[in-house]
């Protein structure tokens, strides 16, 4: 074999090896995050006997996509060009009962201090003037490989049940039409978005009401279960043993 010919052979070898550790820092992101989200979402569970999160899609673009989308922006075709302009490789979509539930998990996983908040939209208090809702951020988290620290991007959406539901049909709708839709089921489709944004409100309300007399039964179990004579020298003992914990 020609050295010309082991030359580019071992430089294809090279591009094979960094081609698939850079998809694989995205991979390994992705599992991070879960892990993550699973805490998260068990602690919950443990703590305020609840579950947030409905539930939890991820998923990693092929290689195919994002070279279309770095010819579509036009951005250089390198792999530094490819990570610093293409954040959404990683993705994650969390879906929840509530809306409050959207601002809550969002926090708590901003807080984490591995994890730095690059982008932050908020598609719920300000939507898309199609009607989409949605909280995104691009998140950046450090995976440890063999001989390296990888910075990473990974996009997180959360949204609530029926605001993934629009979001579904509106993308079917857009496909089958080829992003060409009619202003009849555009208007529909805001339409739509409206009505979710309702529901979303009037099932956070029934769930606060419920939340509020499980909390009033739970305290009046409690008081039960410390039985000394007043509700207040009740209280007083429970926050006595608190302190001691």
């Amino acid at each position: 074999m020609a050295i010309d010919q082991l030359l580019d052979l071992n430089k294809l070898k090279t591009l094979k090896i960094e081609l698939t550790r850079f998809m694989m820092a995205y991979k390994f992101a992705l599992d991070e995050m879960s892990t993550k989200i699973n805490i998260l979402k068990d602690e919950f569970n443990y703590i305020h006997d609840y579950n947030p999160i409905e539930h939890v899609k991820s998923r990693l673009k092929s290689p195919e996509s994002i070279l279309k989308k770095v010819q579509r922006k036009g951005y250089a075709f390198s792999l530094p060009s490819i990570k610093e302009n293409i954040k959404d490789i990683a993705g994650i979509r969390i879906t929840c009962s509530f809306k409050s539930d959207i601002y809550e998990l969002s926090k708590m996983i901003s807080m984490q201090k591995d994890i730095r908040v690059v982008e932050y939209k908020d598609y719920i208090e300000n939507p898309k003037p199609n009607g989409y809702q949605s909280l995104h951020m691009i998140l950046e988290i450090p995976i440890f490989m063999s001989d390296r620290e990888e910075l990473t991007y990974v996009e997180l959406q959360i949204r609530t049940i029926a605001m993934d539901f629009w979001a579904s049909l509106e993308h079917k709708i857009y496909y089958k039409y080829n992003k060409e839709v009619p202003q009849q089921l555009i208007d529909e489709l805001k339409d739509a978005a409206e009505m979710a944004a309702h529901l979303d409100l009037k099932m956070e309300g029934i769930h606060k009401e419920v939340s509020a007399i499980k909390q009033a039964d739970e305290t009046e179990s409690v008081l039960r279960l410390f039985n000394i004579g007043s509700e207040k020298l009740n209280l007083r003992l429970l926050e006595t043993l608190i302190e001691k914990v």
